[in-house]
């Protein structure tokens, strides 16, 4: 199941509309990570592709958050020694890969954040859910093809889901962009 998930997230990612980046620089511990895991071998050419079609910043951010791929859910967790929750993992997952250090709740982030459509999302982008009766009560980050990874719930761990499947639609609370020093955006910078 795990590899259905990974194929669909890199060709996603692959489908993304970004500028071409160098696609080697900067991701050895990523590779690493997934070479480990056994990703590399069955997918190193889509994953290739993917990192040539995403912005930079984007492709960093997505491969982070790939690498917590397993790792238990814990209500307010922040690392992955000792599991995430969805803010948590967000958290880590923008301040390893771009230096910027996000508020720790999830609705701290959307107020934090640049509101756009959801037609505008692209790859590295927030999505938000409201999964507790009330606004932003869940966060996730857009990792291309209506797909999104996150922490989902106590029991479960950081794993990808289909934004359009009925119970994320209905929850479906907004889209954000993360604005980055420099006026940079997530999703746009190269």
């Amino acid at each position: 199941m795990h590899r259905v998930i990974l194929i669909f997230l890199l060709m996603g990612c692959a489908l993304a509309q970004a500028a071409p980046t160098e696609a080697e620089v900067g991701h050895d511990d990523m590779d690493q990570l997934l070479e480990e895991r056994g990703v590399i071998s069955r997918l190193g050419s889509q994953l290739k592709l993917a990192r040539s079609n995403v912005g930079e910043k984007a492709s960093d951010l997505v491969m982070s958050a790939m690498g917590f791929l397993g790792v238990p859910y814990r209500y307010g967790g922040n690392s992955a020694d000792t599991g995430f929750d969805c803010s948590g993992l967000v958290r880590a997952v923008f301040e390893q890969s771009v230096g910027k250090i996000l508020p720790r709740r999830a609705d701290e982030q959307a107020a934090a954040t640049q509101s756009i459509d959801r037609s505008e999302l692209k790859p590295g982008d927030l999505v938000f859910f409201n999964t507790m009766r009330r606004a932003f009560s869940h966060v996730g980050i857009y990792v291309g093809d209506g797909k999104f990874i996150h922490a989902p719930r106590a029991g479960a761990s950081v794993r990808v889901e289909d934004m359009r499947i009925s119970y994320w639609q209905t929850r479906f609370n907004g889209a954000r962009r993360v604005p980055l020093p420099g006026g940079d955006t997530t999703a746009s910078s190269r």
